[in-house]
């Protein structure tokens, strides 16, 4: 009967780590086809910038990136169609690949041979009617399929979970019951069997719980052994692949915030610059122009001063210049609420912790000021062997256990990809303590 029940708790676990690394790599999927779907979007969005550019101006150098865009789609909507992962995605995917296919050779192609002829036709609000009613179709699909890649996603995401908590249930009854057949053998046998199963019950169920960090000790029973071998191999390569993505993301946010900076603000500069020369050009004996001129540079400025603050809400060039406690400083100069920065180094540390951190920090900050009542938050950073983030507010506290999708999820999470631990303490009236360690990188 012990050994049936050992077999029993051993097979469910097992299963339970069968059926974690088929989600996980269920998910996986679901995530390059996302990418892949958003780079394909990308691509349809250069070619519509660079013809309406190159239609409105007649200039060959806005051409760029629609000859880019028009190279790149082809092998893009093969990754695309291949990354689908179901036969319904698969169909709107072929339907989307389609839709490129004829935006491309069917209106754009058409559209700038015309404008380089010279027919007036092709600058007509007819023409670019039609190009946007066919962009904005493919962005519904684009936006239909990402919807149903998400909802597939979130319900692996569920069934795992289930499957993982009926795992950690059904393993406990069956150790409960070990543990009262145990009890007639050795303390040495107690020490050797029972013990070591419950610590990797404990474990699945703190892996269930989102602690990739958890591991299992070592054991000198083979079975054990090699039970807990397999899954701090999976929690490891969980844990791997959530940093990864996190790090992903965050190179994704310096690429869009660098290009933003380097590329449209530069262009809408020196439109406001040409703009401005021309306003001198004018004599005042004629208000009609001078007045759609002046109103021209108002608008280029506050597009100029829009952009640049996108740009900072994707990722502050500041950190990307100056670094960590720079760009803390003037996230707190920003803040709504008066914000006090204290930090006991000013060094560079490796560029992956201090982004996480940054936002770390931007979240802490965001949710105090939201829903703290807050008048002051204290920021300091202290850097030994692991940087210190603590963020106080004396606003009214409070926090309990922070549901899924939270603000306070999302800095756990942060926090835990790199290894880190996480601390909230909040009493009801007296204010909110967020304290992050998170190690450095030798």
């Amino acid at each position: 009967m012990l050994a049936l029940l050992i077999g029993v708790a051993f097979a469910v676990l097992l299963w339970a780590i069968a059926d974690a690394n088929s989600s996980t790599s269920a998910r996986r999927a679901s995530r390059t086809a996302l990418v892949e779907a958003g780079n394909l979007e990308q691509l349809v969005l250069d070619l519509e910038t660079g013809q309406r550019g190159f239609v409105i101006t007649r200039r060959e150098e806005f051409l760029q990136p629609w000859q880019a865009a028009r190279k790149e789609s082809p092998a893009q909507a093969r990754r695309f169609t291949e990354t689908a992962t179901s036969p319904e995605q698969r169909r709107i995917a072929e339907q989307i690949t389609r839709g490129v296919d004829s935006l491309v050779n069917d209106y754009s192609v058409p559209l700038v041979e015309a404008v380089r002829r010279g027919d007036p036709a092709a600058s007509d609000l007819t023409a670019t009617a039609e190009g946007k009613r066919r962009v904005d179709a493919l962005r519904a699909q684009f936006d239909q399929y990402t919807a149903n890649e998400r909802g597939q996603l979130a319900a692996r995401e569920d069934t795992a979970g289930a499957n993982g908590r009926r795992a950690v249930i059904a393993a406990g009854v069956g150790l409960a019951a070990s543990t009262a057949l145990v009890a007639a053998f050795t303390v040495l046998q107690h020490r050797a069997v029972v013990r070591p199963v419950r610590g990797a019950a404990a474990a699945a169920a703190r892996l269930a719980g989102g602690d990739l960090g958890v591991r299992i000790a070592p054991s000198k029973v083979a079975e054990i052994g090699a039970l807990g071998a397999s899954f701090n191999t999976m929690a490891a390569s969980l844990q791997g692949s959530r940093r990864r993505i996190m790090e992903s993301v965050e190179a994704v946010h310096r690429r869009t915030a660098r290009d933003l900076h380097d590329g449209a603000q530069q262009r809408l500069v020196s439109l406001m610059i040409g703009l401005r020369l021309a306003r001198e050009l004018v004599p005042d004996t004629e208000p009609s122009a001078t007045k759609l001129l002046d109103q021209s540079i108002a608008d280029a400025q506050t597009a100029i001063d829009e952009l640049r603050e996108l740009a900072s809400g994707i990722y502050p060039l500041v950190l990307t210049v100056k670094g960590l406690v720079a760009a803390v400083r003037d996230l707190a100069s920003r803040c709504l609420v008066p914000a006090v920065v204290e930090s006991d180094f000013d060094r560079r540390i490796p560029a992956a912790v201090e982004s996480n951190a940054y936002f770390v920090v931007a979240e802490a900050v965001t949710n105090a000021v939201k829903h703290a009542q807050a008048s002051r938050i204290d920021i300091s950073l202290e850097l030994g062997e692991v940087l210190q983030i603590r963020v106080v507010d004396n606003g009214v506290g409070g926090v309990g256990a922070a549901p899924a999708g939270s603000g306070l999820t999302g800095l756990a999470d942060r926090v835990a990809a790199f290894d880190g631990t996480l601390t909230i303490e909040s009493p009801p009236g007296g204010g909110t303590t967020i304290l992050a360690r998170i190690p450095i990188p030798a």
